[in-house]
């Protein structure tokens, strides 16, 4: 029976797993791992891949896949994305139907929030140039 011979480990790959041996070394019976080596083996499989990352490591395949899907759901949640432009089209709404929550900060840490319901998009505009202008 004949068997691959085992792929070189990269260096990154090779530093941080020697730090997850020197940590299990110096447990006794079986701890959670750190945060920090966590989200060093989140980083290596972005780079390396999950598998790879895993065997080479010596975590649960599932366990590093959920830190990795963690870490990608938190840099997709659009909660945390903050808007810089905003692009209203009039033709594709109706004012009667608009509805919608405004929160503005101005350079001077002014700060507005408006639940707007049915007014048109002019009006919301003129809103807009009072505010920035400090009038509003």
């Amino acid at each position: 029976m004949r068997t691959r011979p085992s792929p070189k480990v990269p260096g990154p790959l090779s530093r941080v797993r020697r730090q997850f041996e020197q940590w299990r070394n110096q447990q006794q019976g079986r701890k959670r791992l750190p945060p920090e080596l966590w989200a060093k083996a989140v980083t290596l499989a972005q780079a390396y891949g999950l598998n790879r990352t895993a065997r080479v490591l010596g975590v649960k395949h599932d366990s590093l896949k959920k830190h990795l899907e963690t870490v990608a759901s938190d840099a997709s949640d659009p909660g945390k994305a903050q808007a810089e432009f905003l692009e209203l089209l009039p033709r594709q709404m109706n004012p009667s139907s608009l509805e919608c929550t405004l929160e503005w900060e101005d350079a001077g840490g002014a700060k507005t929030r408006m639940q707007v319901k049915g007014v048109g998009i002019p009006d919301l505009v003129s809103f807009a140039r009072l505010f920035r202008d400090g009038r509003a």
